[in-house]
């Protein structure tokens, strides 16, 4: 735009952090602290509570059997990836710094250490919940037993939120305090490595959580016409592991991602804006947020007259989003001075110095911006997929005609949502953008400041994110062991119902936080091209120019790099969805063949094998996350070596406006269909067992990788490509830009890279549909299976529950 410059960074490598400012990180460092302590203090509150029947205790055993034996597995898998990536971090070059070596160390340790506390949070918070299902369901019969389960779910969360505010803290505080100016070189690898594992947990947990998910439906529901969560369906403790796997380990381990990588887009741009206090305000705020998480989860309390769950989680947030906002306000003004001219013996840039803007006013605007958006992405969500409103009603009206009807409708929801949520998403870009005046690395640092201040609130956040699956199986170990009475039953539907409206919330604000984070990461990687270019010889008086002719997108380059950046999304989700469909075909065999081969199911004279399901789906999981990992990996490498720095800023740019539109569409249409099914379950339209069940039930198993799978991997896909991005960047300027003797490596490098995508897509295309059968003679046996359910009356579910507790053991 006229007049904007772009500021190169303040500091180079070397300076130390002042006294005062070290004063701070070892404060930012003990509250961190706090919140492990809290998060200790939380679990031991929660092991207390009764874990019911053995009855009850056997089925949960089984659900963390099987999930910790996916993770374990998963582990195994992922431990290839970080030891190729460290290797890597160490050979690629690094900049502005004078200590060249030690950095590189420093970046390549850092990068294990955002890798396992990624990986920690997501099993220990799994391990976790499928204790706390146990209770839940136990508390749900007992005197007071509404408050009490969903107090034992709230706490649960929270201590997830307080591993994800202590350990992403504590990390980048270490870094700072050890690095100092060199740190946001060491927390490009700290963030990474969240990432990349955040997207394969993500990514493989929802393959698992789906398949099982999606086969359980299509045979028990629509088949032989059975309850969701009926012990006749050999696919159920699949399912509830699944619920463990995709949406405890692997959404805390995204949402921890989030929280780490907004925090060190916002450390990089902080110090390039105005030196060692821009690198230090960050975890001042961030810090606020440890304070904020443990308010929100003890605030968070069921009252007597409240209408259910939500009202107590809402009021909360609610508060604990207000609260923060003053807390920030106050800090702003006690750290930060009323003009950047007290910033100049930080090195602080001229243009910044000269916008006229007041630096406590810009960090203030700059949170609020990012908490009015959580909460605007909190509204918006529920409104395209609460029961309760017209898109998810004109869902379940549209059943009555089909299927088809169904799966339009929700895709029509989807869409139009998608351009709502990502204009409202813009705006709080925007409105962040516009408090840096002329200063394209102020405005940049002001948006990531936005994300900083969202998730202020992200252990709340969490909370109500991992609500959602404790819940969900909660209910469904009730279901299964028919231990629990029937007003206990309703409590635990009730509290199932909440958590699927929280499940959808946090996804909406989940891809909020992604946006944010690649649009500050982004501005993080131009500014790593002006330190890359001035480092490469080119004129102090040059960069600027240099940039703007990179970043010029009617160069034909660039254009070609903005559309394979859309096209990778594309190809990720498609691969993600295909993957859930290949996984759950081979599910629906296994139910129909142990349907089919062990008649005495259906009477409960036999019992299914659960873990032949469990294990199909472990398999696949592990064998389908790797194609669309080495996507978000390779893809970026071969755009930046093969069509040069500006082309890869292109690429990054149409991979964050099409990823947030896809996102938001694929997460609302999967959630709209899931609460459309869950209307006609109600009772409308026919309730269960009519035709109109069926057409939903076949939209929520269309919806379930959308929402579930492909929908949240795109988050860390984001992050991911940005952070590859800024990594190679100085390779990339280093390699081609007055280096033409390097033509050939460059070019071998993009060569190899597309290779490798090329031969894991291909590899991925062959894959067999199905498993264990000829697939013939599965689909023969299926369509059978299917007209003999066809004519059979429809299971009276009353009389199906008198039964189920005959069932299990």
């Amino acid at each position: 735009m006229s007049g904007t410059s772009i500021d190169l960074a303040a500091e180079g490598g070397g300076v130390s952090l002042s006294g005062s400012n070290v004063t701070f990180v070892i404060v930012a460092l003990v509250f961190a602290l706090i919140a492990l302590g809290f998060a200790a203090m939380f679990v031991q509150s929660v092991l207390r509570a009764g874990r019911g029947t053995a009855k009850m205790q056997e089925i949960a055993g089984a659900v963390q059997e099987g999930a910790s034996a996916y993770l374990f597995r998963q582990f195994k898998t992922l431990a290839v990836f970080v030891v190729i990536a460290v290797v890597l971090l160490f050979l690629l070059p690094v900049h502005d710094t004078d200590n060249e070596t030690w950095v590189k160390i420093g970046r390549s340790l850092f990068f294990v250490v955002g890798a396992v506390f990624s990986s920690f949070i997501g099993g220990a918070g799994m391990a976790l919940a499928t204790r706390a299902n146990l209770r839940v369901a136990a508390a749900a019969s007992e005197a007071g037993g509404r408050e009490t389960a969903m107090g034992i779910a709230f706490r649960t969360g929270g201590v997830v939120g307080f591993l994800t505010v202590g350990l992403g803290l504590f990390g980048g505080a270490l870094v700072v305090l050890i690095f100092s100016s060199d740190a946001p070189t060491v927390l490009e690898g700290f963030g990474f490595g969240a990432a990349l594992l955040a997207m394969f947990m993500r990514v493989g947990g929802g393959i698992f959580t789906k398949a099982a998910d999606v086969g359980a439906d299509l045979v028990g529901k629509v088949e032989k016409g059975i309850p969701e969560d009926d012990p006749r369906n050999a696919a159920t403790i699949a399912d509830n592991v699944g619920d463990n796997v995709g949406d405890c380990a692997g959404m805390a381990a995204d949402l921890f991602e989030s929280y780490a990588v907004t925090l060190v887009a916002a450390l990089i741009l902080g110090q390039a804006a105005f030196g060692q206090d821009g690198l230090i305000f960050p975890l001042i705020v961030s810090t606020v947020g440890v304070v904020i998480a443990i308010l929100g989860v003890f605030i968070t309390r069921l009252r007597p007259s409240d209408r259910n769950g939500l009202t107590a989680i809402n009021r909360a947030f609610y508060i604990s989003a207000a609260v923060s906002a003053v807390a920030v306000a106050v800090v702003s003004f006690l750290y930060l001075p009323s003009s950047f001219a007290g910033f100049n013996d930080a090195g602080i840039a001229p243009e910044i110095v000269d916008s006229g803007r007041n630096p406590q006013w810009v960090a203030i605007g700059a949170v609020v911006i990012g908490i009015v958006l959580a909460a605007a992405i909190q509204a918006l969500t529920g409104y395209f997929t609460e029961t309760t409103r017209r898109p998810v009603q004109d869902i379940g009206k549209s059943s009555a005609t089909g299927a088809a009807t169904v799966v339009l409708a929700g895709i029509s929801v989807g869409l139009e949502s998608a351009v709502y949520s990502a204009l409202l998403i813009g705006a709080g870009v925007y409105g962040a953008f516009l408090l840096g005046g002329t200063s394209i690395t102020l405005s940049l640092f002001a948006v990531a400041l936005a994300g900083t201040g969202l998730l202020t609130t992200v252990g709340v956040i969490v909370a109500m994110d991992t609500f959602g699956p404790i819940s969900d199986n909660a209910q469904g170990i009730a279901e299964m062991s028919g231990d629990v009475d029937e007003k206990g039953a309703q409590i635990l539907t009730e509290l199932d119902a909440v958590g699927n409206t929280t499940k959808a919330i946090t996804k909406g604000i989940a891809i909020a936080t992604a946006v944010l984070a690649a649009t500050a990461l982004f501005g993080s990687y131009t500014n790593t091209l002006a330190s890359s270019l001035a480092e490469a010889g080119i004129a102090g008086d040059q960069v600027q120019n240099q940039i703007l002719n990179l970043l010029n997108i009617s160069n034909p380059r660039n254009l070609v790099g903005l559309l394979i950046g859309a096209a990778v999304v594309f190809l990720f989700s498609g691969l993600a969805i295909n993957a859930v469909s290949r996984s759950a075909g081979a599910v629906v065999m296994e139910v129909r063949r142990q349907f089919r081969e062990f008649p005495g199911i259906m009477d409960y004279t036999q019992r299914p094998e659960y873990g032949r399901v469990v294990d199909i789906c472990t398999r696949d999981a592990q064998r389908e996350l790797l194609t669309p990992g080495l996507l978000a990996i390779m893809a970026p490498i071969a755009v930046g070596f093969g069509l040069g720095a500006g082309a890869l800023a292109a690429y990054l740019a149409g991979a964050i406006g099409t990823g947030t539109l896809m996102a938001v569409f694929l997460a609302n249409s999967g959630g709209a269909w899931d609460n459309a099914k869950k209307l006609v379950e109600d009772g409308a339209y026919g309730g269960k067992g009519s035709e109109a069940h069926a057409a939903t039930v076949i939209g929520d198993t269309v919806g379930d990788p959308f929402k579930d799978t492909a929908g949240p991997a795109i988050n860390p896909l984001l992050k991911v490509m940005n952070l590859v991005s800024l990594l190679i960047a100085p390779a990339v300027v280093a390699w081609s830009i007055g280096n033409e003797e390097n033509t050939a490596l460059r070019v071998s490098i993009a060569l190899v890279a597309f290779a490798i995508v090329t031969a894991a897509v291909i590899w991925s295309k062959r894959k067999p549909i199905s498993m264990g059968e000829d697939a013939d003679t599965a689909v023969a046996a299926g369509a059978a299976d299917t007209a003999k359910a066809a004519q059979e009356a429809q299971h009276d579910d009353a009389a199906a529950q008198s039964r189920i507790k005959d069932n299990v053991g």
